[in-house]
């Protein structure tokens, strides 16, 4: 993978983490392909438009806080593969309500993020 295909998944990843915490997912749209595929445990949506139109359950609830800490970057086969811990925070004592581990992977075609996979990890 090239320099600026990396480049280009650490924008999208912080773009992303972005729109988890504030629900705002408009930064993440130029980052993908139009064909893109996006794929979790809860569904696989193929578009843009799919992307834009089901990508409602990004945000945590009102009553959480989310922080990440991502624990790797690495490439490989033309793929970004990163493990993220994530930390899901009460709003209003801070109390951490849970905690989970995810696997995101990347593949980038031509400057845009052409797959997005994300699993539960441990």
């Amino acid at each position: 993978m090239s320099a600026d295909d990396l480049e280009r998944a650490r924008d999208f990843l912080e773009a992303l983490a972005v729109a988890a915490k504030t629900g705002d997912r408009d930064a993440i749209y130029p980052f993908l392909a139009s064909d893109v595929e996006w794929v979790t445990p809860q569904r696989e949506l193929r578009s843009v438009g799919e992307v834009r139109e089901g990508l409602t359950w990004l945000r945590p609830g009102t009553h959480l806080e989310l922080d990440f800490e991502e624990r790797a970057l690495d490439l490989g086969d033309g793929r970004v593969v990163t493990d993220v811990h994530e930390l899901f925070r009460m709003k209003d004592t801070g109390e951490l309500a849970y905690e989970r581990d995810l696997r995101i992977e990347l593949t980038i075609r031509e400057g845009k993020v052409a797959r997005y996979e994300m699993r539960f990890a441990g």
